[in-house]
């Protein structure tokens, strides 16, 4: 019985074709987990009751968004991000059944920790037993079930609009990222990873047709607020030099309160952010492809055709986005707790796609996660952090950074 019983163990955490039988179990316990943090875990009020205000002053008729306001602050998220709490307005009952709220989030925990899954399958090169990572942060289980922020819906519909990617959809997967915009305007970090890819994939036209996508489903989206003062709508939802309080940041709390808040010191991050964008774009992206200046050649000389002479395949794909959302945590300026979500579920895979031996991979994310949990942030944790981060993206420049495939 003992042997038989390694047998199946060695079968579910090693073979691949039990993946999905894991990945199956650690979906179903960590919905068990998930309906016990919700059962005695206390909620947090922190910004569910200003999205239901701010909500409430959208419904009695105020489409001027510098009018929309709550209790922490005007809103400044895009207009999906009301829809969609419209909608959970009318469920929750104004919003003030939070249980029922929780139970919402919990479902899309769970939709999140599918979706990832799904991601790692269609990738490929990811040891089943890695899947039994994704259910151990308490920070991201605190995002979704006992904090209620918004950041989880732009997350699952980014993850949505990759698996569409991998599988070829690409239309559908531009509405999907549009709509995943259209929530928070942290989806911008990925943007760079999907002009590279619909660019190697599709050719210069079919990549600008995807771009006036974007631009036109998120204005259809937006519309009543443009109408209505489309500057004021601009300025609040993609207010790109909005400074974030030093108090709340959990990234270069080292720096002090000071040099934290200078416009010296974001000039610096947005130049480093687009120096290693580049960086990897001239001597890494497109290194299967012969390089970027034979992509670019190909694809300006040919802007009907795909730039890239090969396949786009999906580990290249969740490889490219994963690392590009990464370099951009790197160099935000701060960092909520919130904002974890962006990329929590998303370690494990770009830690297997660095050459780091195991016990320096699961390290790193074990570091990550600690510095996340810490409140308020500290010197050390805000070191820590950064450290990981860097040295999670020097293993992707020298191991798989185009994945294994």
């Amino acid at each position: 019985m003992l042997p038989q019983l390694k047998r199946y163990a060695q079968l579910l955490l090693f073979d691949a074709k039990y993946f999905w039988w894991l990945a199956s179990l650690v979906i179903l316990g960590d919905f068990v987990l998930s309906q016990l943090i919700i059962r005695f875990v206390p909620y947090t009020e922190i910004d569910w009751e200003t999205y239901m205000i701010q909500t409430d002053v959208y419904l009695q008729g105020e489409l001027d968004y510098s009018m929309i306001t709550g209790p922490t602050g005007p809103l400044v998220y895009p207009a999906g991000h009301l829809y969609i709490h419209r909608i959970l307005h009318a469920i929750t009952g104004s919003g003030t059944n939070v249980r029922m709220a929780q139970q919402i989030y919990a479902v899309l925990y769970i939709a999140s920790l599918a979706l990832t899954c799904t991601i790692y399958r269609l990738a490929g090169g990811i040891p089943n037993w890695v899947l039994l990572l994704l259910p151990l942060s308490k920070r991201l289980h605190s995002i979704f079930v006992l904090r209620l922020f918004n950041d989880c819906w732009a997350v699952v519909f980014l993850q949505i609009s990759v698996i569409a990617y991998q599988t070829g959809y690409d239309d559908i997967a531009t509405l999907l990222f549009s709509l995943a915009l259209s929530v928070k305007m942290s989806v911008l970090l990925f943007l760079p990873a999907l002009l590279i890819l619909l660019f190697k994939r599709l050719g210069l036209l079919d990549t600008l047709r995807h771009v006036l996508t974007l631009g036109a489903s998120h204005a259809l989206l937006a519309l009543p607020f443009l109408e209505e003062d489309y500057w004021a709508y601009l300025r609040s939802a993609f207010d790109l030099s909005r400074v974030f309080l030093f108090k709340w940041t959990v990234n270069w709390r080292m720096l002090g309160e000071e040099v934290f808040l200078s416009q010296e010191w974001a000039n610096g991050l947005l130049l480093g952010h687009a120096s290693i964008l580049i960086a990897f774009g001239v001597f890494v992206w497109c290194k299967k492809d012969g390089g970027v200046w034979t992509v670019l050649k190909r694809g300006l000389t040919n802007p009907q055709v795909p730039a890239s002479p090969g396949t786009v395949n999906a580990d290249y794909i969740a490889t490219l986005f994963f690392t590009s959302n990464l370099i951009g945590i790197i160099f935000a300026r701060s960092l909520h707790y919130q904002f974890y979500s962006w990329y929590a579920q998303q370690l494990p895979f770009l830690a297997w796609r660095t050459r780091l031996p195991v016990y320096a991979k699961i390290s790193l994310l074990l570091a990550i996660e600690y510095s996340w949990n810490i409140f308020p942030s500290t010197p050390f944790s805000s070191t820590l952090l950064l450290v990981a981060n860097v040295v999670l993206l020097g293993g992707l420049w020298t191991g798989y950074p185009n994945g294994l495939q």
